[in-house]
């Protein structure tokens, strides 16, 4: 999206050591004076990991530090948030961040409205005022009946949302537990979303039961699915490897049978 917008993105790699969190070290150091915008997403996709009010704190000085830089925050999964973690924006813990930021949600997550396709944002007038020219001129706009099920979604009940979480934390458990079981993989317990983003570092150069090297994690991701049926989406495909995905937004039965069949293709790895 960046590269048709004719930006140039940098990315900062996140990877398990720090929980897939950036530092204020590692943001400091990725602007420059060219630097328009940081793109932040928490909880997040891949990994489920979320920034508490102090880390995000850090992040939020060095944002003060450099005000020609502009905010996207994503709070796609702000009500998917367990054990406790407590959900917050960036402008929330700096207010000084408040007129350049955009904030950016919808309800394809916690109200499961993936099909209505509807997202929102957020910000100064006049951003918005820009992106809904540039909206409507390239992918038109959303259609009525989807815009009244997502008001209807925001300003109706909100009491589901509370055992959806139980659900997910229940879920998220199971996984882990399953997934940390296997010799050679290791699976952090994400703080949101419906993801988890274990590590196979400790299965690459081993063989599976097929006769498949495993020689990254997108080896793994096809010779998993060729072999057991499983489908996860390798690490590479979000820049941080030897890691892959899993959804968790899926049946207890779904998983449980799932998680057997990936001990069973590690177990046969030699």
């Amino acid at each position: 999206m960046v590269l048709l917008a004719g930006g140039t993105p940098v990315t900062v790699s996140c990877g398990i050591e720090s929980a897939f969190k950036m530092t204020p070290e590692q943001l400091e150091a990725a602007i420059t004076p060219k630097t328009k915008w940081l793109i932040f997403n928490s909880p997040s996709n891949p990994t489920g990991a979320g920034y508490s009010h102090d880390e995000l704190k850090g992040l939020t000085d060095v944002l003060m530090r450099h005000p020609h830089v502009w905010l996207m925050t994503d709070d796609m999964y702000e009500h998917l948030a367990y054990d406790g973690f407590q959900f917050c924006t960036p402008a929330e813990v700096e207010p000084g961040l408040y007129d350049r930021t955009l904030t950016v949600n919808g309800v394809s997550k916690a109200y499961s409205m993936t099909g209505w396709r509807i997202g929102y944002a957020a910000g100064p007038e006049a951003l918005i005022k820009a992106m809904r020219k540039v909206q409507s001129q390239s992918t038109s706009n959303p259609c009525s009946i989807s815009q009244w099920a997502a008001v209807e979604a925001l300003n109706g009940p909100q009491d589901f949302l509370a055992p959806n979480n139980e659900m997910f934390v229940r879920r998220r458990n199971l996984v882990v537990e399953m997934l940390n079981a296997i010799e050679g993989m290791e699976c952090p317990v994400p703080e949101g979303a419906f993801y988890v983003y274990p590590s196979l570092k400790g299965l690459i150069g081993k063989t599976s039961a097929g006769g498949a090297l495993i020689t990254d994690d997108e080896a793994f991701a096809t010779a998993l699915l060729e072999e057991t049926g499983v489908a996860v989406v390798f690490g590479a495909a979000f820049g941080v490897s030897p890691n892959f995905r899993v959804s968790y937004a899926t049946s207890d039965e779904a998983l449980k049978e799932a998680c057997t069949r990936i001990q069973t293709f590690c177990a046969g790895l030699t």
